[in-house]
């Protein structure tokens, strides 16, 4: 049977690939610590799954409208005008299964074929790949170690051409664990101005920063109407396997991301949105205390990871994922790279961890190695994976 071209350029994760090693190893015995997948460990709040069994007792369990339920898209303009500073209609918001459906949908409504989107490098695969299946050309912006994982705005004013339409922004930062800085935003929103360009700023992080005030670029004058703000509750409230994500955009666009949820998944399921109405007007206390255990984690993880000969780690500022320099580490094994230390630390050593390449292809003139940790696990599982990491490293 004929399978369609397009699906050759469509990408995946390879931190559900390792997923599938790990899960291999385990079956046949083995004691793996994963620090590979970006899963808080914590529990759903009580109080959002009561409110969701209430939904489904209530009879909330039928179609409802393909931008989402009234009241949650009331709740969600409230939080993200108090969050971000500026005033949101219920009608430019829309609710989807997860993130990636209001993603997708932004590229599919506002690129065309032949399009340039700019996106950070290293960074969520799932950018490029995206782009690449809807023929757009994704042009990848570099992000500096000695830059605390920013990028050079002298180096983003070089990317731009007649044909960029959008760039996208993630702080806090995938893999890396960084924050834009305001006077980052500022160059990015000065140059989606001038160049009349779309900006998506993925804020899924938003709540989990632990060193200074976050920002957002739809804030900054000029920026509400051609920013396209990506959230979710699946980090903040711990509700990965729920499904339930949103955007906020201009009434316009919004209506399009709408149509096209119609024809896709028809809507999100009902008695999840008012769990999300929960989520949001609720007792915050869980996910407080699930950010403060985060930050003990990334201290004790960040002092392991420099205190093993042969790495050297930034302190990140916000998600829950760490992305030492491992360069030296892979010199002194003799490695070719991160993704043969990647299978070196699993394999030999017990520990799942994420190389560079599932973060994107490599910038030009890049030669650093590094690996991703995520810290969304016990403070006993991140102790015994620094060990075993420490053993296999110093041999």
């Amino acid at each position: 049977m004929q399978i369609a071209k397009r699906i050759r350029r469509l990408g995946t994760e390879g931190g559900f690939e390792v997923l599938v090693q790990v899960n291999k190893l385990k079956t046949e015995g083995r004691d793996i610590i994963s620090l590979a997948i970006g899963e808080p460990d914590f529990d759903t709040p009580q109080n959002i799954k009561d409110a969701a069994i209430k939904a489904i007792k209530d009879g909330y369990t039928h179609y409802s409208p393909s931008a989402g339920i009234l009241p949650l898209r009331e709740s969600i303009a409230r939080y993200v005008s108090k969050t971000r500073g500026i005033e949101v209609d219920p009608d430019e918001v829309v609710v989807t299964p997860g993130v990636k459906p209001v993603f997708f949908n932004s590229i599919l409504s506002c690129i065309n074929e032949g399009d340039e989107l700019i996106y950070p490098n290293p960074g969520y695969p799932i950018y490029e790949s995206v782009t690449n299946f809807l023929h757009g050309k994704p042009v990848p912006l570099p992000l500096l170690e000695e830059k605390n994982f920013s990028f050079d705005v002298e180096d983003l004013q070089k990317k731009i051409t007649p044909r960029t339409k959008m760039i996208i922004i993630n702080s806090p930062h995938n893999p890396t664990g960084s924050i834009l800085s305001y006077n980052d935003l500022k160059a990015v929103a000065e140059i989606a101005i001038q160049n009349d360009i779309w900006v998506i700023s993925d804020e899924i992080y938003y709540n989990i920063t632990y060193d200074g005030k976050f920002q957002s670029i739809v804030s900054i004058p000029g920026m509400e109407e051609r920013t396209i703000l990506l959230d979710g509750f699946s980090k903040t409230y711990a509700m990965t396997g729920w499904r339930l994500g949103f955007g906020v955009m201009k009434k316009e666009l919004a209506a399009h991301i709408a149509r096209i949820e119609t024809n896709v998944d028809a809507c999100t399921a009902t008695f999840t949105q008012y769990a999300g109405i929960e989520a949001l007007e609720g007792p915050q206390d869980d996910s407080l205390a699930m950010v403060e255990e985060l930050k003990k984690r990334r201290d004790l993880i960040y002092e392991g990871l420099n205190d093993i000969k042969g790495i050297k780690c930034l302190k990140p500022k916000g998600a829950f994922y760490v992305y030492p320099n491992v360069t030296e580490a892979c010199r002194n094994l003799n490695l070719s790279d991160s993704e043969a230390l990647q299978q070196y630390l699993l394999y030999k050593g017990n520990v799942a961890v994420l190389a560079r390449s599932c973060f994107g292809q490599r910038n030009k003139g890049e030669r650093e190695e590094y690996i991703r940790l995520s810290y969304a696990t016990s403070r006993e599982n991140i102790l015994e994976g620094l060990r075993r990491i420490k053993k296999a490293v110093e041999v």
